[in-house]
């Protein structure tokens, strides 16, 4: 289906409506293609999971024959919940005929009764499964038994991996180890928003990951080739966006993508060419929009952290946090309890450090915020 606005906020459609990444996705195909499986580290929103669904369009277009899947884990709360979302992603996806798919299912598959239907359009089997606590462990093997059987290339993307840590058993890093260690015909993308556990778990000698992937941090789209995508895209619609605007909006947002690309997406879709007034208005259209969810979550907060919050925004970044100047300008109560409340805002990912200091994960929040102040 043709997309009516070509700054798309969600999924992914197609090459032709994705900016720039070539040479991160030439990385991630080439890693797959030579057995390497990949640690893929940005911040939430910067745009990986647009990349890791490009690579696969690039990888299938290359080799039809190649399976590839996607699993997002940012809602499981435990290794059960992990388990069946990782089982019905997989179980009969590499398997090309239905009836060979069920033999096969059936054959590896001991420990459960896989419910079966199937896609109308592609015709395989779509599972879903019940796990009981008892069964976890043997569905996982299980799992894996049937990958490792398989002669199709297989390759998997699990988002949001750090997940697992927070899973309330023990020892899951080294149970998935030790099974994804001995599949020759299957490589993993490991996804992650949350920066310090992804290296922890990927660079640190005493985790069961450790070196075992190649790691790629990605950032913001190239200033250049973006504005080059937005300028093209607005005048196949007869419309203009200068390259200074775009830069404007760029430098304002930090290169951020899904921040960009929704205000590209609302420009667009005015109609009118874009300049700094209309930029304006869309931010704040946006900003207005979200603000009653920004109001409950500051109510959720406690007044150190509320306070913490808006001295932050106000900086736009401190780099510098338990400096003494900013604890003093902003009436904050002091280094400890700054650190408390950073703390908390980082684990609830209000807060983010960046490369350049500390800023408010949410970049319509923290316009929110300064507006806020002013008035």
């Amino acid at each position: 289906m043709r997309t009516n606005n070509p700054f798309l906020i969600s999924g992914y459609h197609s090459p032709e409506f994705f900016c720039d990444r070539k040479n991160e996705t030439k990385t991630i195909i080439s890693a797959l293609h030579n057995g390497r499986n990949v640690t893929l580290i940005a911040p939430r929103r910067m745009g990986k999971t647009g990349l890791i669904h490009h690579s696969f369009y690039n990888i299938k277009e290359e080799n039809a024959e190649i399976i590839t899947l996607y699993m997002d884990i940012l809602s499981t709360q435990n290794l059960g919940d992990f388990v069946k979302l990782f089982a019905e992603t997989v179980l009969g996806k590499l398997d090309s005929v239905p009836q060979k798919a069920l033999s096969r299912i059936g054959k590896f598959i001991r420990s459960i009764r896989p419910v079966f239907t199937f896609d109308e359009l592609t015709g395989l089997p779509q599972t879903s499964i019940d796990i009981t606590s008892a069964n976890e462990e043997s569905t996982l093997k299980e799992v894996f038994n049937y990958l490792a059987s398989s002669e199709k290339r297989c390759y998997i993307a699990i988002d949001e991996f750090q997940q697992i840590t927070d899973y309330p058993e023990k020892g899951v890093e080294a149970l998935l180890r030790s099974y994804i260690q001995f599949l020759p015909n299957v490589n993993f993308i490991f996804a992650g928003s949350k920066k310090h556990i992804m290296q922890k778990m990927f660079t640190s000698s005493t985790r069961p990951f450790y070196q075992s992937t190649q790691i790629l941090n990605i950032g913001e789209i190239e200033r250049r080739e973006y504005a080059n995508f937005a300028i093209e895209n607005f005048a196949k619609k007869n419309l203009k966006i200068s390259e200074d605007t775009f830069n404007a909006m760029y430098d304002r947002f930090e290169g951020h993508t899904w921040y960009i690309q929704n205000l590209l997406n609302r420009l667009y879709a005015y109609g009118e060419e874009v300049n700094l007034e209309s930029v304006e208005f869309a931010i704040n259209q946006v900003v207005s929009e979200y603000s009653y969810s920004y109001v409950d979550l500051l109510n959720s907060l406690t007044a150190s952290n509320v306070r913490l919050i808006e001295a932050i925004a106000s900086e736009e970044c401190v780099k510098e946090i338990y400096a003494g100047e900013f604890i003093s300008k902003y009436k904050l109560t002091g280094a400890s309890s700054v650190s408390t409340s950073l703390t908390k805002l980082e684990e609830n990912e209000i807060v983010y450090k960046s490369e350049n200091g500390y800023i408010i994960y949410d970049r319509f929040m923290s316009e929110w915020l300064r507006k806020r102040k002013i008035k």
